[in-house]
């Protein structure tokens, strides 16, 4: 899809993992091993239909995912520490790191004047310690999970909190990028003036479409012509 110059963008909300993060399928692996502990595997009864809505669901809250496919908060709850644990693991391993051009990209925009909230389905804890595991928290002026806005995706709050955190003017403003349907719909929600979806993670080209991305982008990198930034504003790994 031919980009276009979108116009005075002052914040951009950006998702972590699959857009800005490869994790190497470390984010369904953690979800496989909280399954096995309520017996979700491979072959058991309900276990095709949990996965599929785990993927189709992904980049919303996890807790929330979890309430859905355990059925009770204390299964839920469970859930969610098993695969905090087991993401935290991969992050250990070093299964986690940037794709290419992500932090080239968040510092470009800063440098233009953007302001840059990184936002996640992850809890504060996993969210930190990716963070953390990147080296990531200069690069960036903000970072939100749905426990610091309120709801997670595909619901607006977390771009509209970006927004209003980082002193940003109407939503026209405000950039919106990610990885999922879900990214997409929490942005049109918002409201945002860009918002555009990349193929480097969950959702290839048609699922992006079909939830009605304005823009898709081969990579994050995409977004600093759609923010009318120049090209070649820093050399992207």
């Amino acid at each position: 899809m031919k980009a276009r110059t979108m116009p005075h963008i002052t914040v951009a909300c950006i998702d972590m993992a699959g857009t800005t993060v490869s994790d190497d399928g470390s984010v369904m692996a953690a979800f496989d091993a909280a399954g096995a502990e309520f017996g979700l595997v491979p072959g058991a009864p309900g276990y095709d239909v949990a996965m599929d809505y785990v993927r189709d669901t992904m980049g919303q809250s996890k807790i929330e995912v979890f309430r859905h496919v355990l059925g009770t908060e204390e299964r839920a709850q469970a859930g969610n520490r098993i695969f905090e644990q087991a993401y935290a693991d991969s992050v250990r391993a070093g299964l986690v790191s940037p794709l290419p051009g992500a932090a080239e990209t968040i510092t470009a925009l800063r440098a233009g004047g953007v302001r840059v909230c990184l936002a996640t389905g992850f809890s504060p804890a996993t969210r930190d310690a990716l963070l953390d595991a990147l080296g990531w928290r200069p690069l960036i002026d903000l970072v939100l999970s749905p426990a610091d806005a309120g709801r997670g995706r595909p619901w607006p709050d977390l771009p509209l909190t970006a927004l209003i955190r980082l002193g940003g003017g109407s939503v026209a403003e405000l950039a919106v990028v990610g990885d999922t349907p879900s990214d997409i719909e929490s942005g049109l929600r918002a409201g945002a003036g860009l918002v555009a979806g990349v193929t480097t993670g969950a959702a290839d080209a048609d699922a992006l479409a079909a939830a009605g991305a304005p823009h898709i982008l081969d990579s994050v990198t995409g977004v600093l012509q759609l923010a009318g930034l120049a090209e070649g504003q820093v050399r992207l790994a």
